[in-house]
């Protein structure tokens, strides 16, 4: 085994974090800002990339670390490991109300494809790199643009899906097809491309965009109920235009309806 073999225990509902448990020197890699809480001896480094293949050298660690620029993410993440003589424990939460997926990647022959945010944590020893799609229409098109994460290696991986997580087994020939954004990840033998919806008032009135995500058997699917990207547009939607105003949701009054209901902020 390359990767570290950790335990784990998924916590809450809506909110989820995960806990893992770290034998004496295992360590565990994760992405900045899901750090929750830890033990007392558990040591954090800053390192480039992801910790994995480090034989390679500088020049390969630089090459390891810019790589994660093209997913938006940071050239640096960070280990944990633990530095005491017994079982430690440490804890990561996702990002918004979602599901938190553990992916073993023994039993998807060592790759994992995912969105370019999904990423939580993962064992130290797990590579995560990028996955350039092959296909014009699918990078132009598909949601996802021209580079989506990968996790490769032999160990334990950690995605976070928003909202409810649907895993889809597709069998040979199967085919699903999918909102270009709610997509969470996919494994390596699964055909991703995209379908024009078709239809001008499908089009133009549909209101769904205008193409579908395609996935085709065989492999496993995992799709999420309400992508952060939807969730922020709704939110945004929804926010006062101009100053502190409201929009006085759930009143015909407006804002002399926050008065009465004493949300007095003048």
């Amino acid at each position: 085994m390359n990767a570290h073999e950790i335990d784990y225990k998924i916590f809450g509902e809506e909110m989820q974090f995960v806990e893992i448990e770290l034998d004496p020197q295992e360590g565990v890699v994760a992405e900045a800002g899901t750090f929750m809480m830890m033990d007392d001896q558990i040591k954090m480094n800053t390192i480039f990339g992801d910790g994995s293949n480090q034989e390679k050298g500088i020049l390969g660690k630089i090459f390891s670390a810019g790589k994660r620029i093209l997913t938006g993410e940071s050239l640096f993440m960070t280990v944990f490991t633990n530095d005491g003589l017994g079982k430690k424990q440490i804890s990561f939460a996702s990002p918004y109300p979602g599901k938190i997926i553990p992916i073993d990647l023994t039993e998807f022959g060592g790759k994992f494809i995912c969105q370019k945010d999904a990423f939580l944590c993962a064992a130290k020893g797990v590579s995560i790199g990028i996955e350039f799609s092959k296909k014009l229409g699918r990078g132009l098109f598909g949601g996802e643009g021209f580079i989506m994460q990968k996790m490769e290696g032999d160990g334990l991986g950690f995605i976070h899906a928003g909202g409810t997580m649907a895993k889809k087994v597709l069998q040979p020939g199967e085919v699903l097809k999918v909102d270009t954004g709610c997509i969470v990840g996919f494994t390596q033998d699964v055909d991703y491309d995209i379908e024009f919806v078709g239809g001008i008032r499908n089009t133009i009135f549909g209101g769904e965009g205008l193409f579908f995500a395609t996935l085709k058997g065989p492999g496993t699917v995992y799709v999420q109920s309400l992508p952060f990207s939807r969730l922020a547009g709704r939110v945004l939607a929804m926010a006062p235009k101009t100053g502190n105003g409201s929009r006085g949701e759930g009143s015909v009054l407006g804002g002399l309806g926050d008065m009465l209901d004493g949300d007095n902020r003048f």
